[in-house]
């Protein structure tokens, strides 16, 4: 994979009146990857994307998208980028047929062979009144579009929100497929830690507006560790020296650690407290994403 960047942001800030929006969002987004962008509801989002998109003006921070600075004038960002909402907005007085000819004429890059292999596979009718159009069936229609166009970068907002299973299987295969055929980048942003997990190779964790986790999937699942401590008593109330502790929890007669790296240093630290028993478990990544945002609440 690529060290070029497709995306790339150092402290990005937004704030909307007494709202700050992103409170330091740092992302480098690896042309040709598909990077899932992770975070509970409200935590920064949909408002990143904007940003990127030129949507929205920082207020203050950088980022980069193509190697181009963010900025609502940057036409070449959007030129070069396919968007899809979370809204899945479409033009509903259209047709199937009518809407994929009006956005093929705005796309010189326009790729007629996927846009006839898509038609099959989303089983469009080019008849269909979009305004008739299932949510599932409008979300592969809006991906349709932009998979077609030709785009170097695809920035997808919640893309297979309100989607039944099936209808999501279809979605994340398709992403798959253009990723791998075409060496275009996928960012997508979802609160679907499954979806993520089945199609990301680099992710990044958001919480209130900051990035609190990011990095190449697997490294994250080989540096990640649960640490389980069994006491004859209750678990003692104890703060580690060694580094690398992302949270802590005592319940009855057990201590549990979720820990970045130095798991040997923290398990030596723990033999002075004489525990009778200690597991060390690999984690997923809904361990890491539910740790990590709780142990940002405390």
């Amino acid at each position: 994979m690529s060290d070029v960047l497709a995306i790339e942001t150092v402290d990005l800030r937004k704030r909307y009146g007494d709202v700050e929006a992103l409170r330091g969002i740092n992302l480098g987004v690896p042309a040709g990857s598909i990077f899932g962008f992770l975070g509970r509801n409200g935590a920064g989002k949909t408002t990143t994307i904007k940003v990127l998109l030129g949507m929205a003006r920082a207020t203050s921070g950088a980022a980069r998208v193509l190697g181009i600075p963010a900025s609502p004038d940057a036409v070449d960002i959007r030129r070069r980028t396919a968007f899809v909402s979370e809204e899945k907005d479409l033009y509903d007085s259209m047709t199937v047929e009518e809407i994929v000819r009006f956005t093929a004429s705005f796309y010189p890059r326009w790729r007629s062979e996927l846009e006839q292999r898509y038609r099959r596979a989303f089983d469009l009718s080019p008849n269909a009144q979009v305004k008739t159009l299932s949510r599932g069936t409008r979300s592969r229609l809006a991906l349709l579009l932009a998979l077609c166009r030709g785009a170097e970068l695809l920035i997808l907002d919640e893309p297979t929100s309100g989607l039944d299973p099936a209808a999501a299987e279809d979605v994340l295969q398709a992403l798959v497929a253009h990723a791998a055929a075409d060496a275009v980048t996928v960012f997508f942003s979802s609160h679907q830690i499954a979806e993520v997990e089945q199609i990301a190779d680099h992710i990044a964790i958001v919480d209130r507006g900051r990035t609190v986790v990011a990095g190449a999937l697997d490294d994250l699942r080989a540096q990640y560790r649960r640490v389980q401590f069994v006491f004859d008593g209750d678990a003692p109330a104890v703060s580690f020296r060694a580094p690398g502790v992302v949270r802590l929890q005592r319940q009855g007669r057990v201590l549990t650690l979720l820990c970045s790296g130095g798991v040997d240093a923290l398990v030596a630290e723990a033999h002075a407290l004489q525990p009778v028993a200690i597991d060390v478990t690999p984690v997923t990544l809904k361990d890491i994403f539910l740790d990590t945002v709780h142990a940002e609440e405390a």
